[in-house]
């Protein structure tokens, strides 16, 4: 009925109209329905999603961006698919820890229900299995990094693999009864480390946990810091070619100076940080932002630069602009430097 009532005061397309009352209909945007909303934990959520016709299916280790309605805006994340492919009933499942003030994790905690009707995309992402599995795995996991390797674990059988993960403590490690069941059977070595006990596993110290590191293909996903500093270790071994990361937030190369940005159409002014990316500050200032992958990759959130300038958080280079010679940007990507008046 909310959606009826939405109809009655918005302009509509005809396709819209038939969107209200078959949402996953053929040739709708790809849409899907919630199943089943488990709670993992006091901050993890398990949600099984059938998706609507258009769906193409997955590649393990992949990953889909959803979209949800918080407080009247559509908000679109980027999670790991855990499920395996193919499945009879053809259902897919994420798993979502709430970070602080994270606006759609801790909506997806609290308030997403089976019945709901979330907006996809495609599956996509490079964190995936070769065609030919390597001999021998390694698997260094750091909180929800977890889940991408989950979707690994769950459709390949590895002649020789090591899982080495950390979690805060017991009571926060996903899968921790399923991942301790497979191990018991021989499918991988696990490796536990809890960090509110243990401290951090030093990925230069790997070698103490995996002896043979350096012969093992990896797949490495979790914080930045973790992601960072595995590159750099694998780099100066010489082995960058055996490792593969998940990013889910680009690399932060460069600060400066903030400034105070214009949202012209949305006729708000705040204050914005040297660091904090403009789609950040947008919705924090109720701005309607598009936006997508959140890492400067699907460029589903492209604005108008009309004055000032920006500075792209992953190289540092500064964008300006100018009413007569406004610029697109990357407000997912792109911080402000200096006073500047974003088209929103």
């Amino acid at each position: 009925m909310a959606g009826l009532a939405r109809a009655l005061v918005t302009p509509l397309l005809p396709g819209d109209y038939l969107d209200l009352f078959h949402p996953m209909r053929k040739g709708a945007d790809l849409r899907g329905r919630v199943v089943d909303v488990v709670r993992q934990s006091l901050t993890a959520t398990t949600v099984t999603i059938r998706p609507g016709r258009g769906w193409r299916g997955h590649r393990p280790g992949q990953y889909i961006r959803i979209g949800v309605e918080v407080n009247g805006v559509r908000l679109w994340r980027a999670y790991s698919i855990t499920s395996p492919v193919d499945q009879p009933d053809g259902l897919i499942t994420i798993t979502v820890r709430a970070i602080p003030e994270g606006k759609v994790s801790n909506h997806v905690l609290r308030n997403l229900h089976p019945g709901t009707v979330v907006m996809l995309d495609q599956a996509t992402g490079d964190f995936t299995q070769p065609t030919a599995t390597p001999a021998k795995v390694l698997f260094l996991t750091a909180g929800s990094g977890i889940t991408p390797v989950m979707g690994m674990l769950r459709n390949h059988r590895f002649d020789d693999a090591v899982l080495v993960h950390s979690s805060p403590d017991p009571a926060q490690m996903l899968f921790a009864d399923e991942l301790r069941h497979r191990a018991s059977k021989g499918e991988f070595r696990l490796v536990e480390r809890f960090t509110s006990t243990e401290g951090t596993l030093a990925v230069s110290d790997i070698a103490g946990v995996v002896p043979d590191w350096t012969e093992r293909a990896a797949w490495v996903c979790g914080p930045t810091g973790l992601l960072d500093d595995a590159e750099a270790h694998w780099s100066d071994a010489d082995l960058s070619e055996l490792l593969h990361v998940e990013r889910f937030r680009p690399r932060i190369m460069a600060e400066g100076d903030g400034g105070a940005v214009t949202f012209t159409q949305s006729e708000i002014v705040v204050d914005a940080p040297a660091a904090t990316p403009l789609l950040d500050v947008g919705e924090d200032a109720g701005v309607l932002m598009p936006s997508g992958c959140r890492m400067g990759i699907c460029f589903n959130c492209v604005a108008s630069l009309t004055s000032g300038a920006v500075r792209d958080l992953r190289t540092g280079e500064t964008t300006q602009a100018i009413d007569e010679d406004p610029v697109l940007i990357q407000t997912c990507v792109s911080a402000a430097a200096g006073p500047c008046s974003i088209k929103l």
